[in-house]
Parts: structure tokens; sequence; C-alpha cells
């Protein structure tokens, strides 16, 4: 598949079938996101993959309780606290396995190197027919140090970016993209 058709064609995956996502594949997505720039080469970002809908559903749960808990009455997710309340709502939408994009410890600009990352992941899942989708809304929980703790992440590694893998269950239709909203464009004839 063509890069630019890529681009254009991946979409943000919410319905997966129960087929598992195979460890040599998930290392090939894993292997196209390190491709991803970083600067001075630095490559700021590991990665924690848990695998399982059964576990990605006992970590929908812990979310929704702990976001219910703790999500300021401010926050944009705040009007979602109902969808958060059923039992069926699941954040990782029925996926198969989550990558989650870490930030070393060290790094310049380690933040956009992760997002990088990720966009690599996604361009090269959707290029072998797989869905993804970034939940970014449960970064939260991974970040709390007992979390961390618990699933072996170390302590001074930030999570960054969560984003579901899977075999997609249908395809979503694409949204309406806006056009680019140029701020400047200076060209070198006007001085």
């Amino acid at each position: 598949m063509e890069t630019i058709e890529s681009i254009y064609h991946r979409r943000a995956v919410r319905h997966y079938t129960p087929e598992a996502v195979q460890p040599a594949v998930l290392m090939q997505l894993l292997d196209a996101a390190v491709q991803a720039p970083s600067p001075l080469n630095s490559q700021p970002w590991s990665f924690a993959v848990f695998c399982g809908r059964a576990r990605l559903a006992g970590f929908s749960t812990r979310i929704k309780e702990h976001l219910l808990l703790t999500l300021p009455s401010t926050c944009d997710l705040h009007e979602h606290v109902d969808r958060m309340n059923r039992p069926e709502y699941d954040a990782f939408h029925g996926a198969p396995a989550l990558v989650l994009i870490c930030a070393k410890p060290q790094g310049y600009s380690r933040e956009e190197s992760c997002a990088l990352a990720a966009q690599n992941l996604m361009l090269a899942a959707h290029a072998s027919g797989l869905g993804t989708c970034p939940v970014g809304f449960v970064r939260s929980w991974f970040r709390l140090p007992h979390i961390k703790d618990e699933l072996d992440i170390p302590g001074t590694h930030l999570p960054m970016f969560p984003l579901v893998v899977g075999h997609p269950d249908g395809r979503p239709a694409p949204p309406n993209h806006k056009r680019p909203e140029i701020l400047v464009w200076a060209d070198g004839a006007s001085g």
C-alpha cells in the first residue's frame, strides 16, 4: 500500500473481531514505530504490550472506576461520564492488544517523538490490514505509580500514547477533514 494511501484511508477503529494479533505481527509494528524520527536520533521511546481481550477488559473496568472518581468536572471528557458508567462500555473497544508507548527518562522532545512513533505504528498497522485506535484518556491510569509497578513499567518511564490494535470488524466511514488552515505563507519574493 502506498504511504499516501495509508495516510488518507487510515481510520480510528472502535470495533474489533475476537481474533488475536500474532506476536510476530506486533513486533513488525514495533519495528515500524522505531523508524520514526527523533531529535538527535535519541529514540526516547519504549513499549509495553498487553494482549488478551479479558486482560484489557479488566483494565477497562479499573480505568473507568479511576476516572469516575478523579475526573474534574471541567475536563472535556466529563461529558462522557454516562458512557463510562455503563458496564458494557469497554475503553479498549474489544481490541485484543494494547501498545503503550512510554517516554524514556532522557531525551529531547520525548512526547513528540512518542507521537511520531505512534503514527508510524498506526500507518504500518493499516497497511497490514489491521485497525488501531488511540485511547489517550486512559493515560492517567497507566501513570499511577502503583499501576506502573503492577505492570512492570519502570518508574522512570512515562506512559505517553496508549494505542489498541486488532483486526477490524468493518471499516469506519471517513470523517470530513477540514482543509489546512494556513496562518502565514511567506515566500522569498516579498522580501
